[in-house]
């Protein structure tokens, strides 16, 4: 606190306390004004019969007097609680910065209330302007649409086209030329240029992979690729179409003619005469 103290703003009180109360502070600005005389005296200069009774005795119960009813006088005078300060603080300099800023008010408030001098210190208070609204006008700002919920007065359509049309984005302003025909596919909608059609058989047919700059040679349509499958491993050895597969095998079955084996299997089985089995060779 005692490195916020202005020693510019003590002169100022210093000049605007002399010139207001005619009375001297002397080259100590606490001494001065310790004992309350001056204050009470510039408290009556500026709100008249404020302090009733000044102290001008030396002991220090009158002096700590004095400076209480200085209190008292600037809170009626009008000043805030906050801005004031005790009685300990400019009588022991317990906080000489808090009494420089009560000070400093003091002028402001004076200044509020119209009073002249030839020192100009002191920030002048806002006076409250208060404003009555008949329920008429009430109810008419109830439809005015305030500036926290946004704005409409920098909208419009100026410059729109109808919906579903197209829009050519060109400003006749800056000397662009507009678009030569509708037909024109702008680059915003792609381009069509780096396409095309080259080597594209028609849709259906079959299409073969080689490649005249490498050497490659055009195969045949007979042809299969390695790309389709391939039946180099596959064949139909030992497969009998529309005919039952019998499971035979010559170690376990007994030996005998092809009659003989025909005979029993039919015996067995109990099949039509006219179905023969066949002994399958080696």
């Amino acid at each position: 606190l005692a490195q916020k103290y202005d020693p510019q703003k003590e002169a100022e009180l210093r000049t605007w306390i002399e010139s207001v109360t005619g009375q001297q502070i002397g080259p100590d600005f606490q001494k001065g004004l310790k004992d309350g005389v001056i204050l009470c005296e510039l408290m009556n200069k500026l709100q008249p019969n404020s302090v009733r009774k000044i102290n001008r005795s030396a002991q220090n119960w009158h002096q700590l007097e004095n400076l209480s009813n200085f209190i008292k006088a600037m809170g009626s005078y009008g000043m805030n609680p906050v801005d004031l300060f005790e009685a300990n603080d400019l009588f022991e300099s317990g906080n000489l910065t808090q009494v420089q800023v009560s000070l400093l008010a003091l002028a402001g408030m004076a200044k509020t209330k119209g009073m002249q001098s030839s020192v100009d210190i002191g920030v002048k208070y806002s006076e409250k302007q208060q404003r009555n609204f008949d329920e008429a006008k009430m109810k008419a700002g109830q439809c005015v649409i305030g500036l926290q919920m946004g704005t409409n007065k920098c909208a419009s359509q100026s410059g729109m086209t109808a919906y579903g049309t197209r829009r050519h984005l060109y400003d006749p302003k800056n000397q662009i030329l507009p678009p030569m025909d509708h037909s024109t596919i702008s680059l915003q909608m792609g381009t069509n240029k780096c396409a095309s059609q080259v080597g594209m058989t028609a849709p259906g047919t079959r299409r073969h992979i080689y490649d005249a700059k490498m050497g490659t040679e055009k195969c045949d349509n007979s042809s299969m690729s390695l790309q389709m499958g391939s039946n180099q491993g596959a064949n139909q050895s030992g497969q009998v179409f529309g005919l039952g597969r019998q499971i035979y095998d010559p170690k376990y079955c007994p030996q005998g003619s092809q009659g003989e084996v025909a005979n029993a299997a039919c015996d067995q089985s109990g099949d039509p005469p006219e179905y023969h089995y066949y002994r399958e060779e080696e």
